[in-house]
């Protein structure tokens, strides 16, 4: 078999022999691949299979890097809190955590750096990381022994007569794998905060600690990724909308549930307003629909069965059980089926700005990026076979000129196939998953393939686009659903007179509002383009003797379309424009004597300066130019 290296080196393999043994002392490969399966470079190789060598420039390198530093995090706490118990420590998108029980205490700074001082050592022990496969029983005495009471939870999970474990020193943790093959693999370590967590993410569990950290093979890498986090908590939407008055969150009202300030809402009649302009030209059709329905409609759905947990309780009206709705699809599916509908009818592409409900734990909450009341961008497309691909490459362009709209350039494609249970015939499944395929390459995009990472119901296409600071943020979903028509007996008449079920596509471009405005607010920092911008001009007068004329300029605007503000107060000017700059205002436009005599005004741009006097007329002509989409 062919061993096959990132910087395209090939070395012949030989079966018995470990993977590590071709690859030396070189400690930038971290995990080995074999087909879809990652595995530790100390395995042996057991069959004439192809093996792909992994460093940090992958995203499986990254994660294994990780999840071993996440154990050498515990092992570091184990050593200085010995009564602590392990509960679970996952890489996660950016580096990794772990949970402890600390029986009721938490963390300080002075333990978090102590830990991370003991985990830089356990660093330089260089100690070797080894697998080992236990009989179930076997690792419930191993477990039992050293007190570890959640691990004794999930090893009751496991319904294979073995697990396997690993050993770094005298530590083991119960784990799948794969790892480094030791923690000197690691160079650069770093704890950064901790919080508490509950078990499981229920409320009504124990609450555990987590701490957060990161790791890197290089300093410049920590560095970069220090500065990167220091952006973002100055850009956090959470901070920002309160500044800039956008939204807030009230315990009186419910937590996870928006309060739209002006500022806000306005941003968000922008968003929607623009969403709903390009659907209309691309031949979608609006809907509204209601906030709750029958049980027996989320019955025949599947929800009550497989989703009732992230349902809200029923409410009894006339006797019956009515829920609130976590999703829109139903909806659309009953107005689909009012009418008889013919092939000649068909493509149907319902759009609605639909809100619903789900019930999200309160310790997973966070800003408007996890809400329990989101407004969902939604779309359902009724297509024949011969439509699909069509239909699929229309959506993707106008995801991607919304996107770019809104100032997203960078995006990563990933496009999920059938998995091992699944609903539907493999002929819809073929024709639909070569549909996303087909329609992403005649775009020109690179795309990864999650082979058997769609849903049960349908292959999908995610898209991810990437914020200012570097950030990959789950945006636009493609969504085949072969199950929902069959449930709930959705046709059309075909050409030869015989009924036969439509492609169902669900599709969100945006995600949700609430989710993508958050995104939106941290891409920008705040200082939103001036067609997304609440307020897009201040006209200050630097005494009252210039209000008047500021007040003509201000409605001027206002009557060419633009949102402006006159600041009349008695205040000094520099206050005024300290003040506008605060709130990111876009424009300012001083009026002194001589702007007033001369019939101009002085410009000035956030975070610019002054741009210099200008006509009205000019200053129009300047501000449709910046917010014209051509």
């Amino acid at each position: 078999m062919k061993i096959k290296f990132p910087n395209g080196k090939v070395v012949e393999g030989e079966i018995g022999k470990k993977i590590i043994d071709y690859v030396g002392k070189d400690r930038r490969y971290l995990v080995a691949r074999i087909g879809d399966k990652l595995v530790d470079l100390t395995s042996t190789i057991t069959d004439e299979a192809d093996i792909e060598i992994l460093d940090f420039s992958s995203s499986e390198g990254k994660q294994v890097y990780w999840h071993t530093s996440s154990h050498i995090l515990a092992q570091a706490v184990k050593e200085l809190f010995p009564e602590a118990k392990l509960a679970i420590g996952p890489a996660i998108a950016e580096g990794f955590y772990y949970d402890f029980d600390l029986g009721g205490k938490t963390f300080t700074p002075e333990d978090l750096d102590a830990i991370e001082k003991k985990a830089r050592e356990i660093i330089k022990r260089d100690l070797s990381i080894r697998r080992e496969v236990l009989k179930k029983e076997d690792a419930i005495e191993l477990f039992k022994a050293r007190g570890e009471t959640y691990k004794l939870e999930l090893i009751s999970e496991i319904e294979d007569e073995t697990v396997s474990v690993y050993w770094q020193g005298d530590f083991v943790d119960l784990c799948r794998g794969p790892h480094l093959p030791s923690t000197g693999y690691v160079k650069q370590f770093k704890v950064l905060h901790s919080s508490s967590a509950y078990w499981r993410g229920d409320e009504h569990g124990p609450v555990l600690q987590r701490i957060y950290g990161i790791s890197f093979p290089k300093k410049s890498m920590l560095d970069e990724y220090l500065k990167r986090i220091e952006e973002a908590k100055k850009r956090d939407h959470r901070k920002l909308g309160k500044e800039l008055e956008l939204f807030s969150i009230n315990n009186d009202i419910g937590p996870g549930l928006i309060l739209w300030h002006p500022n806000g809402a306005m941003v968000r009649h922008l968003i929607e307003r623009f969403w709903v302009d390009e659907h209309l030209k691309r031949g979608y059709q609006l809907v509204y629909t209601p906030h709750i329905g029958r049980s027996h409609l989320w019955k025949t759905s599947g929800h009550l069965d497989f989703y009732r947990e992230n349902m809200y309780a029923p409410m009894k009206i006339d006797e019956e059980e009515y829920f609130i709705k976590p999703m829109n699809c139903p909806f659309h599916i009953y107005i689909y089926k009012s009418k008889l509908r013919s092939y000649r009818d068909l493509p149907v592409r319902m759009a609605e700005l639909g809100t619903v409900y789900r019930y999200e734990r309160s310790g997973v909450l966070h800003g408007l990026m996890r809400v329990r009341g989101f407004t969902q961008d939604d779309a359902h497309i009724f297509a024949t076979p011969e439509q699909v691909e069509d239909e699929i490459l229309g959506v993707l362009d106008l995801a991607f000129y919304m996107l770019r709209r809104f100032g997203f350039e960078e995006f990563n494609i990933y496009v999920s196939t059938r998995p091992e249970k699944y609903v539907g015939d493999n002929d819809m499944w073929d024709l639909a998953t070569n549909s996303l395929i087909k329609a992403v390459e005649h775009l020109n995009l690179s795309y990864d393939v999650d082979e058997g990472g769609g849903a049960f119901y349908g292959p999908k296409i995610d898209i991810k686009i990437k914020d200012a600071i570097g950030r990959e943020w789950q945006c636009s979903t493609i969504q085949f659903d072969f199950n929902l028509p069959e449930r709930f007996d959705v046709t059309y008449r075909d050409k030869d007179g015989k009924d036969k079920r439509p492609y169902m596509i669900h599709r969100a471009l945006l995600g949700s509002i609430e989710r993508f405005f958050g995104v939106l607010v941290e891409h920008y920092a705040g200082n939103f383009p001036m067609w997304l911008a609440p307020v897009q001009a201040v006209v200050m007068p630097i005494t009252d003797e210039q209000a008047d004329y500021a007040v003509n300029v201000s409605e001027r605007l206002k009557a060419a379309g633009f949102r402006v503000e006159a600041d009349l107060r008695n205040e000094k000017i520099g206050y005024k424009i300290a003040e506008a700059e605060r709130r990111k205002v876009p424009y300012m436009l001083i009026i002194g004597r001589r702007e007033k005599e001369s019939g101009t005004v002085s410009l000035r741009k956030h975070g610019e300066g002054d741009l210099g006097a200008y006509s009205l007329d000019e200053i129009i002509n300047r501000f449709q130019k910046e917010v014209s989409f051509n």
